[in-house]
């Protein structure tokens, strides 16, 4: 069953599909080496040579969000089923990998509500700014025309006294911001 991005279980997924793509061009390009040596035709050592430099490009393309996003998996299932039931209240994306010109965010839920986004984010990586990263991440929100504000939490306890807090969605007017917030935190997502 295919996990889709901003589904429960997607970065593991993700993490094996990019891993055996990455290994099976790898051994290409060491196939396609070898076999430069094993002929003695100059054409076809130069269209194997040639082969194996292009398919380093897309090696590279799966290798780098793997090597980026490595440390972080999914969260564990008892995360996930502490915040399943706020489902029915507002929309959760879950396992975002969420990129920035500084950061690297792993959120393991973000919460689109028509108050704002409040994403859970496990890094654990001492100099980052949750003041900078909400407002660069807010930045990139005004950009594509999303005026919701974002709050990153690092504490599990408290993202989860948030999720109390939240009234349903259904009690305020959506003007499709929501939906559209969420597509967009997918898209900036790994």
């Amino acid at each position: 069953m295919k996990i889709k991005k901003g589904q429960y279980g997607y970065r593991n997924q993700n993490r094996k599909q990019r891993f055996l793509i990455t290994a099976v061009l790898a051994a290409a390009i060491v196939i396609q080496l070898l076999a430069r040596y094993f002929t003695a035709n100059p054409s076809a050592k130069n269209i194997l040579t040639v082969m194996a430099i292009l398919t380093v490009l897309p090696m590279a393309n799966m290798a780098s969000p793997l090597l980026a996003s490595w440390k972080y998996r999914t969260p564990p299932q008892a995360f996930y089923e502490r915040v399943r039931p706020y489902e029915e209240r507002c929309r959760i994306i879950y396992d975002l990998v969420v990129t920035t010109k500084e950061f690297i965010l792993p959120i393991d839920a973000a919460v689109v509500h028509p108050n704002g986004v409040c994403a859970y984010c496990t890094s654990k990586s001492p100099k980052l700014n949750t003041a900078k990263a909400e407002k660069a991440i807010q930045e990139l929100f005004r950009a594509n025309k999303v005026e919701l504000g974002v709050k990153l939490i690092l504490d599990e306890h408290s993202f989860l006294r948030r999720l109390d807090n939240l009234k349903p969605m259904q009690e305020y007017e959506d003007d499709g911001s929501v939906d559209y917030a969420a597509a967009l935190l997918k898209t900036l997502s790994m």
